[in-house]
């Protein structure tokens, strides 16, 4: 078992997975090119171990996953995924073009053990778009017509986890379930940021997505999470606005272009409370082309990334922290010339001695190509939204559901 906050989550050490018929909930939703081809399969990789796991216990396994939303171009069939799944396996992945039909229900029934096999894409079933909570999915035709061939569930898809879709919420609530190996890898690295012995805590938050940020900020200030927030990118530009700092004018511009001006009030009450917010002293600045360090107090070019000496001040704060969550770059790392200062703290986090957590998306395309990571120390969320949700304080409806699962299962 796993406790997050108040919820205590069961892991697949903790229900009987041997010779059982096991429906795993995966995330294979995968970028998909105009003709139709899976151009970037990392997340159909991510769920291999989990799989293998199932087999090897003596375990019939039935896949359900979607792709796209119908009307988008990338709403298609798993039919490519499972051939992949199968190369990556070293195994047959039996595919099924059928969801809750007698074809699929027949299918499941006759799968031997050791074998596995995919249904097609869930969101052909219309109940996988609505949001409701547990107990009504638990009644969908999806979950009363697939529950009753299995003998438990077991969720794996953490990407998925701020949705409250029968696929994700239901089968908890009528099954013995479980969190994957995946998920559980992401609800161990989200304990750690509960843990109030794990201290000092730092979050290294940057990037362009800052009303998203400043939600996670207020989060983290309300609970006193964070012993230091370290911003940079957009976010650190909102604070030094708040400040009442000179941006220069270009800087001031691109930001109410964003409609970041407007979260200024609610910036201004969190460094009025004392918020533990760090802000640069220095920047990396483009003039006519040109790329200059400036300090804070005297921006006179366009805004590009932290200055060197705010990425020392930044890394002597990261390597003393117990545990390290990083969102967002500190620049704009699209262009090399101003990657160094996301580089510098991911460097510090790296060779620190905290655990460390890497919210994905642009910090993980910072990573040196070369550099092994330490999986004991380093966690890549592969949960873009649902990262995003609980750092920003609210609940992930998967989780929810699983507690239940534990609930219901001690009845």
């Amino acid at each position: 078992m796993i406790r997050v906050g108040d919820l205590t989550i069961p892991t697949m050490d903790d229900i009987d997975l041997h010779s059982k018929k096991v429906l795993l909930r995966i995330d294979i939703n995968s970028p998909i090119d105009e003709n139709g081809n899976i151009i970037d399969d990392s997340r159909i990789k991510a769920h291999i171990s989990t799989i293998k796991e199932l087999i090897d216990k003596d375990n019939s396994v039935v896949l359900i996953s979607h792709q796209g939303r119908p009307g988008d171009k990338d709403f298609v069939s798993l039919e490519e995924h499972a051939k992949l799944l199968s190369r990556y396996l070293n195994e047959e992945v039996i595919f099924v073009d059928d969801v809750i039909g007698p074809y699929a229900r027949e299918a499941i029934k006759k799968l031997e053990n050791k074998r596995v096999l995919l249904l097609d894409n869930v969101r052909l079933i219309s109940e996988e778009l609505i949001e409701a909570p547990p107990q009504q999915h638990a009644k969908t035709f999806l979950v009363k017509k697939l529950a009753p061939l299995f003998n438990a569930y077991v969720n794996d898809a953490f990407a998925t986890a701020h949705r409250s879709q029968p696929s994700i919420v239901g089968f908890p609530l009528v099954l013995p379930s479980a969190a994957g190996r995946v998920m559980e890898k992401e609800v161990f690295a989200l304990a750690r940021i509960f843990n109030a012995e794990d201290t000092p805590k730092i979050f290294v938050l940057g990037g362009g997505k800052v009303h998203d940020t400043i939600r996670i900020i207020e989060n983290l200030v309300r609970k006193r999470i964070a012993d230091r927030i370290l911003t940079g990118g957009l976010v650190a530009e909102l604070f030094a606005a708040s400040k009442g700092m000179n941006l220069n004018p270009k800087n001031m511009e691109i930001l109410e272009k964003l409609g970041i001006l407007s979260l200024i009030p609610r910036a201004r009450k969190l460094l009025l409370t004392g918020a533990p917010i760090e802000i640069p002293v220095d920047y990396k600045v483009e003039v006519n082309g040109n790329v200059v360090e400036e300090p804070a107090s005297k921006v006179t070019g366009v805004i590009k990334d932290i200055g060197s000496t705010t990425a020392e001040i930044y890394s002597s704060f990261i390597k003393d922290a117990k545990v390290v969550v990083l969102r967002g770059p500190m620049g704009v790392i699209e262009d090399e010339r101003f990657k160094s200062g996301s580089k510098s703290v991911l460097k510090a986090a790296l060779e620190g001695q905290g655990y460390v957590i890497i919210g994905g998306g642009h910090m993980v395309s910072a990573l040196d190509k070369d550099v092994k990571l330490d999986s004991n120390k380093v966690h890549i969320s592969t949960g873009g939204g649902a990262l995003l949700l609980f750092l920003s304080g609210e609940k992930l409806p998967a989780l929810e559901a699983l507690s239940m699962s534990v609930v219901n299962s001690s009845d």
